[in-house]
């Protein structure tokens, strides 16, 4: 998996050198991501994230105030990636590119960073936790951005009668993560293209008319 870059504003330390910090940042994104998304975040302790990372405990403590910082952090980043993506589509002038555009760009995420992929189906359809809050306002970010699109799909009466942009929108985004998950765990030889298509096609039918 492609390294996570750290967000340049969480656990910022005054006086550390950059480079060195950003390197140490790294590690610890990348091993906080990994063994969260196998195991979910609550289960995950400090030392396990210093061990998997090759740092000592206290180097957790000096980039981050606490495990659950590094965490909030990893997610805030994660999502803010994965919302950089979909913001593509918002370029595309007609709604079969900018759909097409959509799906690639969340595919293509978690096909970059499964991990991430299983991050957020432990812990965002969980009995709610402690970063359920914070999942939740980063959820709505990504939903609306997905929201735009079917909207636009909406103004131009490509949506079935009755059903509701949000509801819509809401069923795109768990549609399109479910179907990220069995692809790469249970479908892994099956390229990008094909996934993506098997996903337009599905949209498609689901048009008036």
């Amino acid at each position: 998996m492609d390294p996570v870059s750290p967000p340049t504003r969480a656990g910022a330390v005054t006086g550390a050198r950059p480079g060195r910090t950003a390197v140490t940042k790294q590690k610890l994104f990348d091993a906080a991501l990994r063994l969260v998304g196998e195991r979910g975040a609550a289960s995950v302790t400090v030392e396990e994230i210093a061990a998997e990372a090759g740092v000592a405990k206290g180097t957790v403590y000096y980039n981050f105030a606490s495990k659950d910082a590094l965490v909030d952090a990893l997610l805030r980043h994660g999502v803010e990636l994965l919302a950089g993506r979909l913001r593509v589509a918002e370029q595309d002038s007609g709604t079969e590119a900018a759909t097409a555009s959509l799906v690639d760009g969340m595919l293509g995420f978690f096909a970059e960073y499964p991990a991430f992929g299983q991050l957020l189906v432990s812990e965002l359809w969980r009995t709610p936790g402690q970063w359920h809050g914070t999942l939740s306002l980063l959820r709505d970010d990504i939903v609306s951005i997905i929201r735009g699109q079917v909207q636009r799909l909406a103004d131009e009466g490509r949506l079935p009668g009755g059903v509701e942009v949000g509801t819509a929108s809401a069923a795109l985004f768990g549609t399109l993560l479910v179907i990220a998950l069995d692809w790469q765990v249970f479908q892994p030889e099956r390229s990008l293209a094909e996934v993506r298509e098997s996903v337009l096609l599905l949209v498609r039918g689901l048009r008036p008319g």
